[in-house]
């Protein structure tokens, strides 16, 4: 298949959020780089090793945020232990864990966490197993949590 647009070199997202500051703050943590411009209407973020334009725009209309179409954003790591570290990370810096840290079997086989940002996106934090780890299945395809108090 050929793709719609040839040899890409950047990827650019933008989000409208509910607060802007609160929501710079977070990304600047997230990606662990100050923005690379910052006014009273939006904030941009150049990531360079995920070729991401990323920018987060004011909600200046007041109309409600939808955060439930984009149903989330997902970053993947190197492995488990890079799933780990984030998700202590984000505890340290306060984030809202919405799932602990676990290893999922349905569906796409992963080392997860989900996570949501000041507006309410859901960000999933994820490895793909190795094929050893995919071999440790358990039986009954249940989750395997990855941080002992990690578990409800």
């Amino acid at each position: 298949m050929t793709a719609l647009v040839p040899a890409a070199r950047e990827f650019h997202l933008s989000l409208r959020v509910a607060d802007l500051d609160a929501s710079t703050q977070f990304y600047a943590a997230f990606f662990g780089n100050p923005p690379k411009e910052r006014t009273a209407r939006y904030t941009t973020f150049i990531v360079p090793d995920l070729a991401l334009n990323f920018v987060l725009l004011v909600n200046d209309k007041g109309a409600p945020l939808d955060t439930y179409s984009l149903y989330h954003l997902g970053l993947g790591v190197a492995d488990k232990a890079a799933v780990i570290e984030s998700y202590h990370r984000a505890r340290a810096a306060g984030a809202e864990i919405v799932k602990p840290p676990r290893t999922t079997w349905r569906g796409t086989p992963l080392h997860e966490f989900w996570l949501r940002d000041p507006t309410g996106y859901l960000i999933e934090i994820y490895a793909r197993l190795t094929e050893r780890e995919r071999a440790a299945m358990p039986a009954d395809q249940e989750p395997v949590f990855l941080v002992p108090h990690a578990a409800r």
